[in-house]
């Protein structure tokens, strides 16, 4: 006799989600989707967003669907609602009736009832660094988010915590990577260009960083494209440019 599959807890319901997505964005998506279901109860789902504050920067980095994101990015043009304070604070915010609503100013509240929406309930992930973030329910319904409703999205808010913990790091570090990737990228463009400057000119270095840094001055361009300029002269068959000691005459020669 066969033995019942146990049904999977939100732990690895949310771990699945993880190995089935392409990338970091599906994945926030999709776990936006799942909460909108599981927070929904009976009736239709909820909207859900996902909301991260880095660098002071706020954004919605994942939705249920468009109307989702929509009534997020209205708080991030106004600067204040339901999410942004949750995320801010790390504490629950609940919004029993948008009708009924004041602490945002009437904008808030108009703004997100246009989407025809009721009620909002915004609760802070435990991230356990700089990044912070909340969840974001909403529904078309007044006190859609009664005490249990609200107690069963503190739950599952404290259960997949962890996941979207991972989650977030791994999207630091890939985008750390990605900036010292382009720093170290850049800055070999601008050794090689010194070094080529030095050779033009038998200068120093120190020589060689002010003459670039006075071309780029004086052309209003960044130093690393003066600097890939340079080298893309020097390496090519075309017309070498070559950057001189202030005051002497800059010139164009061919290779």
């Amino acid at each position: 006799m066969l033995t019942p599959e146990k049904p999977l807890s939100t732990t690895d319901q949310v771990q699945n989600l993880i190995l089935d997505s392409a990338d970091f964005e599906d994945f926030l998506n999709e776990l936006a989707r799942f909460s909108a279901h599981q927070m929904a109860g009976d009736g239709e789902d909820a909207l859900c967003g996902i909301t991260l504050l880095r660098d002071r920067k706020a954004a919605t980095i994942g939705w249920s669907s468009d109307s989702a994101r929509e009534v997020d990015e209205i708080q991030y043009s106004l600067s204040q609602g339901p999410c942004l304070t949750a995320a801010k604070e790390e504490r629950e915010v609940h919004v029993p009736d948008l009708f009924e609503e004041n602490r945002w100013g009437p904008d808030y509240a108009n703004a997100v009832a246009s989407h025809g929406l009721r009620s909002v309930l915004s609760l802070p992930f435990n991230l356990q660094g700089d990044a912070k973030a909340a969840l974001n329910l909403y529904s078309d319904v007044p006190r859609k988010f009664d005490e249990r409703a609200t107690a069963r999205a503190r739950g599952y808010t404290r259960e997949i915590s962890q996941a979207l913990r991972l989650a977030v790091r791994f999207s630091l570090h890939t985008d750390s990577a990605a900036n010292l990737r382009a720093t170290l990228e850049s800055r070999t463009i601008i050794d090689i260009a010194v070094g080529i400057v030095m050779a033009q000119n038998r200068c120093s270095q120190e020589s060689a960083v002010n003459i670039l840094t006075e071309a780029s001055s004086n052309s209003n361009t960044k130093l690393r494209d003066i600097a890939k300029s340079l080298v893309d002269s020097v390496g090519g068959t075309g017309t070498r440019t070559h950057y001189q000691e202030p005051g002497q005459r800059q010139s164009d020669q061919t290779a």
